[in-house]
């Protein structure tokens, strides 16, 4: 099922997250986008080479719309979690799957169609819970704006998830799709580590010293985050988006194991118990996938097969 291409992303982006974690000590926010796009840019053009692909598109407005409301999707995140008690700043951007499911109902009912899943979608609803519960998420009233920045992150990466997935429908490969948002992201990092304080998670203008361990951290994180990032495009091109935005959740499993074994973090009863609903509603939604998928109606246009919400509703 290629939608559990998601499973294989959140781990991966998981042990990105472990080395995001380490090189924060020693480089700015802006700088990790910057060498975090600067070395999937490389990996790719390398991949293309080998295989012999092409980046040449005739879809490059469908890729600066993801770019950029990826990239901003991102910076608003990184300022989120700035200002917000992490766990609050993680949950709020994780709504995205909620954000997903209210679109495909929106447009499901605009259009006068009734196959919107509500298994999908109470799934995605109790992986939330889930994800609150193992988070705790709380933040004190004079912080209400950054909350606002944190909900909106969550908003326009659904945004970005849904436009991976049509590129996908329309003919894009992974590598591509990938290649232009990591090319983004360097732009993006290298406009915010000139402007140094004025970027979320800045510091004072000009580019942190390296060392042996900076470099290993930094290739890692470019290495892991663009196959992480071509494993989410495959599963959102190939699989069910409600399924594979579920199957996301994951990635709070995967990191809340990783900070038990190295950083010592204890789990609460809420913890462990926000793990078994995520993991629990993960499994129920690929069963009721597994059950209800059935070939596409033949009488569907080609504008239709192609559009990644119209299949989805």
């Amino acid at each position: 099922m290629q939608s559990l291409w998601m499973l294989f992303a959140s781990f991966v982006f998981s042990i990105m997250g472990i080395c995001v974690k380490f090189a924060s000590q020693t480089y700015s926010v802006a700088e990790i986008v910057m060498y975090r796009g600067m070395v999937g840019m490389v990996f790719l053009a390398g991949l293309i080479a080998v295989r012999g692909g092409t980046l040449r598109t005739s879809l490059p407005w469908h890729h600066v719309w993801r770019g950029v409301v990826g990239v901003t999707a991102l910076w608003m995140w990184f300022y989120s979690i700035g200002k917000l008690p992490i766990a609050t700043g993680m949950t709020l951007n994780y709504m995205s799957s909620i954000w997903i499911a209210a679109i495909l109902f929106v447009t499901g009912w605009w259009r006068g169609q009734n196959r919107f899943e509500w298994g999908l979608t109470t799934a995605i609803v109790c992986s939330f819970v889930g994800v609150t519960l193992l988070l705790r998420p709380s933040f004190e009233a004079d912080q209400w704006f950054a909350g606002v920045i944190g909900l909106g992150s969550g908003v326009l990466s659904a945004l970005a998830y849904l436009q991976v997935k049509k590129l996908g429908q329309m003919g894009e490969p992974e590598y591509r799709v990938v290649f232009y948002f990591s090319m983004t992201g360097f732009l993006a990092g290298l406009a915010g580590t000139l402007a140094g304080p004025l970027a979320p998670g800045g510091k004072a203008a000009g580019m942190s010293a390296h060392s042996t361990q900076g470099i290993v951290l930094l290739l890692s994180i470019g290495v892991t985050a663009t196959v992480a990032q071509m494993a989410m495009t495959r599963a959102y091109r190939l699989g069910k988006t409600l399924l594979t935005a579920n199957l996301q959740y994951a990635g709070i499993v995967f990191s809340s194991v990783w900070g038990i074994l190295i950083w010592g973090d204890v789990l609460s009863w809420t913890g462990w118990l926000g793990i078994s609903v995520i993991l629990a509603s993960g499994l129920a939604a690929t069963y009721y996938n597994a059950r209800k998928t059935t070939a596409p109606s033949a009488g569907k246009s080609v504008a239709e097969a192609n559009d990644p919400i119209a299949t989805e509703v």
